[in-house]
Order: C-alpha cells, then sequence, then structure tokens
C-alpha cells in the first residue's frame, strides 16, 4: 500500500479492518516493494497522463478508460508470446 493521504486515514483503515482486510504498506523510497503498482503507475502516467491536457474530469474518464482497456485487453505482451492479457474473444467451454 502506498503512503498517499488517502491511505492514511482512519477511516478507511477502520473501514478495511472491519470487512476483514489488513492493509500493508510500504516503506517510502521503496518502490521494490510494490513493482506491479509502481510499474502500472508508472505507465499510465507517461503514456497519459503527462501527453494529455484535460479540460474535464469527464474527458479524462473517458481517456483512462479507453487506454486501460487497451492496457488490459489489447497490447501486446512479451511474456505471452505478443498475445494479448485478456483477448477480446474467449472461446466458451463446457456445454
Amino acid at each position: 500500500m502506498c503512503y498517499g493521504p488517502e491511505f492514511i486515514a482512519e477511516g478507511l483503515q477502520d473501514w478495511l479492518t472491519k470487512v476483514g482486510i489488513k492493509p500493508l504498506r510500504i516503506y517510502p523510497g521503496s518502490p521494490w516493494e510494490n513493482g506491479y503498482n509502481e510499474r502500472f503507475n508508472g505507465t499510465l502516467r507517461r503514456e497519459i497522463l503527462n501527453a494529455e491536457w484535460f479540460t474535464s474530469l469527464d474527458q479524462a474518464q473517458t481517456v483512462i478508460n479507453t487506454w486501460l482497456r487497451q492496457y488490459n485487453r489489447i497490447r501486446p505482451h512479451q511474456a505471452l508470446s505478443m498475445r494479448p492479457p485478456v483477448p477480446e474473444t474467449l472461446t466458451p467451454t463446457g456445454p
């Protein structure tokens, strides 16, 4: 978990505990403890946030949602022999 103020808030900590989630924190300046999220955040920042000027929250949400769909479903993934992480069409199995 990052050290952002939204994660330090006592109310959120209480709610997470109430629903059975034990929040974990990483030490500041230790991105290797949370590499997956750090990489995702860096990629989002490089590809969208640093490259776009948004005039409204709705515009930002639309652009980010489009990017997320491409990131999660369409982009080739080197570890998957350049196949997308989640194919657009899945072959149903079963009856």
